[in-house]
């Protein structure tokens, strides 16, 4: 709507069709996200909401690319799951992978970001093994690559999966891990095999969790990552 330049309630209702909810609205006012006029039935972006609507329509027209152009399939709904599951720093590196694009799939433009101005060349690396942890660093499973079925299932028994949260309290001898309440012990091929986001945001709950109204079910902090069978 901002882009049509268009702010009346009933375009946003017809837009929204039967997904429209009056309580999100609301709350969206209530949070400082946009701005309600009754007497003019108009809903109008803050400075707060236009920031935020920005950086989920830069994520989510980054993502239809993604997927166009990698995978060359049907992208409208992976870009709605993923602009809400993935960091401002991790955006920019797949806009610095892609050549900072201009435009989404269906040509509407993509907002720049820090990287596009500064016409970065060098995507940074946000998943580390387990392995390359200092002792006392606490961070969320991204996925865990596993030899064969037997290692998948022990693994995912002591409770260590993907989205879940890790402290690594010892690595010498052995590498001792807190997981889900539960001390473990692991050698270094098993804590080599487990892939971690390696910088704290990612403990932080996404946009959507933060937002979502609590009458909906709660999808949870692991959607979009998986287990890896390393052949």
């Amino acid at each position: 709507m901002r882009e049509e330049g268009k702010n009346l309630m009933e375009v946003l209702k017809s837009a929204m069709g039967e997904n429209f909810d009056a309580s999100i609205i609301y709350e969206l006012s209530y949070e400082g996200f946009v701005e309600l006029s009754e007497e003019d039935n108009k809903i109008i972006l803050t400075k707060k909401g236009d920031d935020y609507a920005r950086r989920l329509i830069r994520a989510h027209r980054l993502a239809e690319r993604l997927i166009y152009n990698i995978l060359g399939s049907e992208f409208e709904s992976g870009a709605c799951e993923f602009e809400h599951t993935v960091t401002l720093e991790l955006v920019d590196s797949i806009c610095t992978l892609l050549g900072h694009p201009r435009e989404c799939p269906h040509g509407m433009s993509i907002p720049q970001g820090e990287c596009c101005q500064h016409s970065a060349k060098t995507a940074q690396c946000w998943v580390i093994p387990l392995t390359e942890l200092e002792v006392g660093q606490s961070v969320r499973i991204a996925y865990v690559i596993c030899k064969n079925d037997q290692q998948l299932h022990k693994i995912d028994g002591l409770q260590i999966r993907p989205g879940a949260v890790i402290k690594l309290h010892q690595s010498y001898p052995a590498y001792v891990i807190e997981c889900e309440g539960a001390n473990i012990a692991l050698d270094k091929e098993i804590a080599s095999s487990i892939c971690v986001w390696k910088e704290p945001w990612q403990l932080q709950p996404t946009a959507k969790e933060t937002f979502k109204p609590a009458s909906r079910s709660d999808r949870g902090g692991r959607r979009g990552f998986m287990f890896k069978h390393k052949r």
